[in-house]
């Protein structure tokens, strides 16, 4: 640890802190989301030891890619349809493009399940197992932890900073949580908008996937989603939700005088 008191590797520590904290978002909102399947009462310690596994899990998973990265990168199969799609998939690229898929299903079944008037209510649903949340919660978490990993690595090779900035960007999740979850449910409205920032994310992951893949669709390659654009939807979605909101509150005002 002795490493960690260079000056070169505290800055380094605090930037991969606050990288640990912008790529975290997507994560923290699929936390918050996917706890809500939880008895009441488990949902609160369903997420805390969902991210304190995650974060053993993640310091397992930089230990492994930094011992074995070439593995990761190695073709596992390939597509050639000349002129229709080609692509070499690696582990790397399968498992992002998995999780998309995960994502993508969840945020629409949420959605689905919104829609339906016999389930409105979250009293309605059967909870799920707390078990099986945290299962999902750890291995989303892996999923998302790829791009932060790989850029901790683009910064540094010592891995007790990587693992600090883990652990510290862990603590912050736990702290957070609880806040995200509790303004989700006081809030309902924000709910839906939630699940189309996951269903934004769920495409953020296939392209990202697709390109891993060098995927071509019809002679065209697919292009991952850049941070930029996925933070200009979000914004967008933010600011149409709430003048959408300010908006039918006052129809109603309207409307009740």
């Amino acid at each position: 640890m002795v490493e960690l008191l260079t000056l070169e590797n505290l800055l380094t520590l605090l930037m991969l802190t606050l990288l640990q904290a912008v790529l975290g978002f997507d994560n923290l909102l699929y936390i918050s989301l996917e706890s809500k399947r939880a008895p009441a009462d488990r949902r609160a310690f369903v997420r805390k030891v969902g991210i304190a596994l995650a974060v053993i899990f993640r310091i397992g998973l930089l230990f492994i890619l930094m011992t074995v990265i070439g593995y990761f990168q190695n073709p596992v199969f390939s597509l050639q349809w000349q002129n229709v799609i080609t692509g070499v998939f690696n582990l790397h690229a399968l498992i992002v493009l998995i999780g998309g898929v995960f994502i993508l299903y969840t945020a629409m079944k949420e959605i689905f399940h919104m829609l339906r008037l016999e389930d409105a209510s979250d009293e309605d649903r059967r909870p799920t197992s707390p078990g099986v949340i945290i299962f999902w919660i750890v291995l989303m978490n892996l999923v998302f932890s790829f791009d932060s990993i790989l850029s901790a690595m683009a910064l540094t090779d010592v891995f007790a900073v990587m693992a600090t900035a883990i652990v510290i960007g862990g603590l912050l999740m736990i702290w957070l949580a609880d806040r995200v979850s509790d303004f989700l449910q006081k809030n309902r409205m924000y709910e839906v908008l939630g699940l189309f920032v996951l269903f934004v994310v769920g495409i953020m992951l296939l392209t990202e996937g697709a390109h891993l893949a060098h995927l071509q669709l019809f002679d065209h390659e697919i292009m991952p989603m850049t941070k930029a654009t996925f933070y200009f939807v979000i914004t967008v979605l933010v600011l149409t939700d709430i003048v959408q909101t300010r908006y039918q509150r006052k129809l109603l005002r309207r409307n009740a005088t």
